[in-house]
C-alpha cells in the first residue's frame, strides 16, 4: 500500500510539473536569461552579444512552441521522442527579424551612449557654453561662425547641427549641461568676455562721437544707464575696446567712408615716382654704420703698424726661384736653404723649421715648398756656431736625413756646404756663404788671442 500511494504521488507531481511548462510554453513566456554586469569595452563584442541573444532567444521560443501541448501534460515522453525535440533545439536557426520590445530597449540603450561620447568628444564644453551666449546676443548662426572662434574649426553646418542637438536632442542637451556645471569659475568669465556684441549694444555705442575723447569713466557710465541692454560681464575696458574697433572701421554714426576718386585716370607707382622731389629726399646718416667703419678701420692701421715694427725681427726671406741661377749671397745672408720652388735666406745665428699655424709662429715655414702635413710644427733648429760651423738639431717626431743620413729626434748634426737637408720627402739644399763666414771665423779669432 505504501508503495502503490508513493508511486501515485510521484505521478501526480510529474502532472503538476508537466501542467506548469505546458502553460508557460502556452502563455510564450521566455526564461530569463542570466547576464553579465561586467562592461566590455571593446565595440564589436556589443554587436555580437546582441546577435547571439537575439538566436538564442528565437531558437528557444521555436522549441518550446514545437512540442505538442498535449505531450507536456502527459506522462514522459519516449527515447525517439526526446531525441527528435533534441534535434530541433540543436539546429541552427536564424535570428528573427523583428525583435520582442525588451530586447529592441537594450539595443538602443547599448548604442545611443556610443553616439554621445562620440558627438561631445570634438564639441567641448567651453564650446557649448560660447555657442549659447552668442546665439542669445546675435539670435543668428551665420554672424555666430563668422565672429565666434571655437577650440575647433567648425562650419556653419556643424554649428546649426550642434544648435539642434542642443534644443531637441535630450541626452545630448542633458551631457552638455552637466559639462558646462564643471567648468571653473574663472574659465566661465574668460568665455562670457568672450560673447558677440548684439545691435543693440553696438547702437548705444554709436552715440558717443568719433571726435570725442571718451574715458572709461564715459562707458562706465553707460554700463549703469542701460544695465538690462548691455551684457552681465561687460566692463568698462570691453566696451572701449569695441568702441575703438568700431571707429576704426567706420562704423560710427558721425563717420562717413571716403569713396574712391572717379575718373579714368588711376594713380599707379610710376606717376607717383615722377611727383617725388629728388631735391627734399635727405641722405639719413647711418651713426652705427659709421662706428663699425672707424673701428674696422682703426684695426687695421694696428695691425699694418705691428707688421712694420715686426720687419727688423724677421730672420728669414723667402723669394720665389724662376730658374736655375745661382744664389746670390750679400753681406747679410749667412746662408741659403734651397728648394725646388723656393729659397729661405738665413740672416741670424738661429733659425726654427718647421710648420706655421695660427699659434704657432715659425722662422721657415716649410709649407711654402710643398706638402708639409707629416712636418711637426717645429721640427728643427739650424745655429751657426763662434767657429763658423753650422749645425741642425731635431726636435720633431720623424727624422732629418742630412745626404741620406737619418738623424732623429734630439740629435745633431753638422752641416756643409752643398748638404742636402731631407724632410718628410722635401728636398733642400744648404748652401754657405763663405765669403762671410771666413770673416766671422776671423773675428772670432782675434777675440780668442785677446
Amino acid at each position: 500500500m505504501m508503495a502503490s500511494g508513493a508511486t501515485s504521488r510521484s505521478e501526480d507531481e510529474e502532472s503538476l510539473a508537466g501542467q506548469k511548462r505546458g502553460s508557460a510554453q502556452a502563455s510564450g513566456a521566455i526564461p530569463k536569461r542570466r547576464s553579465s554586469s561586467r562592461f566590455i569595452k571593446r565595440k564589436k563584442f556589443d554587436d555580437e552579444l546582441v546577435e547571439s541573444s537575439l538566436a538564442k532567444s528565437s531558437s528557444r521560443a521555436k522549441g518550446a512552441g514545437g512540442v505538442e501541448p498535449g505531450r507536456c501534460s502527459g506522462s514522459e515522453p519516449s527515447s525517439s521522442e526526446k531525441k527528435k525535440v533534441s534535434k530541433s533545439v540543436s539546429a541552427p536557426i536564424a535570428p528573427s527579424p523583428v525583435p520582442t520590445p525588451g530586447l529592441a530597449k537594450r539595443m538602443k540603450k547599448s548604442k545611443q551612449p556610443l553616439q554621445v561620447t562620440k558627438d561631445l568628444g570634438r564639441w567641448k564644453p567651453a564650446d557649448d557654453l560660447l555657442l549659447i551666449n552668442a546665439v542669445l546676443q546675435t539670435n543668428d548662426l551665420t554672424s555666430v561662425h563668422l565672429g565666434v572662434k571655437f577650440s575647433c574649426r567648425f562650419n556653419l553646418r556643424e554649428i546649426q547641427e550642434r544648435w539642434y542637438a542642443l534644443l531637441y536632442d535630450p541626452i545630448i542637451s542633458k551631457l552638455a549641461c552637466q559639462a558646462m556645471r564643471q567648468l571653473h569659475p574663472e574659465a566661465i568669465a574668460a568665455i562670457q568676455s568672450k560673447v558677440l556684441f548684439s545691435k543693440a549694444e553696438e547702437q548705444l555705442l554709436n552715440k558717443v562721437g568719433s571726435t570725442s575723447q571718451p574715458t572709461l569713466d564715459t562707458f562706465q557710465e553707460l554700463l549703469h544707464k542701460h544695465p538690462d541692454v548691455f551684457y552681465p560681464s561687460r566692463t568698462a575696458k570691453a566696451l572701449q575696446l569695441h568702441w575703438q574697433l568700431m571707429k576704426q572701421y567706420y562704423l560710427l554714426d558721425d563717420q562717413t567712408v571716403q569713396p574712391l576718386p572717379k575718373g579714368d585716370q588711376v594713380l599707379n607707382f610710376s606717376d607717383a615716382e615722377d611727383m617725388l622731389d629728388d631735391s627734399k629726399l635727405k641722405d639719413v646718416r647711418d651713426e652705427v654704420l659709421e662706428h663699425e667703419l672707424t673701428v674696422a678701420d682703426r684695426r687695421q692701421k694696428r695691425e699694418i703698424r705691428q707688421l712694420e715694427q715686426e720687419l727688423h725681427k724677421w730672420q728669414v726671406l723667402v723669394d720665389s726661384i724662376t730658374g736655375m741661377s745661382s744664389p746670390d749671397f750679400d753681406s747679410q745672408t749667412l746662408a741659403v736653404l734651397r728648394g725646388r720652388m723656393v729659397r729661405y735666406l738665413m740672416r741670424s745665428r738661429e733659425i726654427t723649421l718647421g710648420r706655421a699655424t695660427k699659434d704657432n709662429q715659425i722662422d721657415v715655414d716649410l709649407a711654402l715648398e710643398g706638402p708639409a702635413w707629416k712636418i711637426s710644427r717645429k721640427q728643427g733648429v739650424i745655429k751657426l756656431k763662434n767657429n763658423g760651423d753650422f749645425f741642425i738639431a731635431n726636435e720633431g717626431r720623424r727624422p732629418i736625413y742630412i745626404d741620406g743620413r737619418p738623424v732623429l729626434g734630439g740629435n745633431k748634426w753638422k752641416l756643409n756646404n752643398n748638404s742636402v737637408v731631407e724632410i718628410a720627402s722635401l728636398r733642400f739644399v744648404f748652401l754657405i756663404n763663405q765669403d762671410l763666414i771666413a770673416l766671422i771665423k776671423a773675428e772670432a779669432a782675434k777675440l780668442a788671442q785677446q
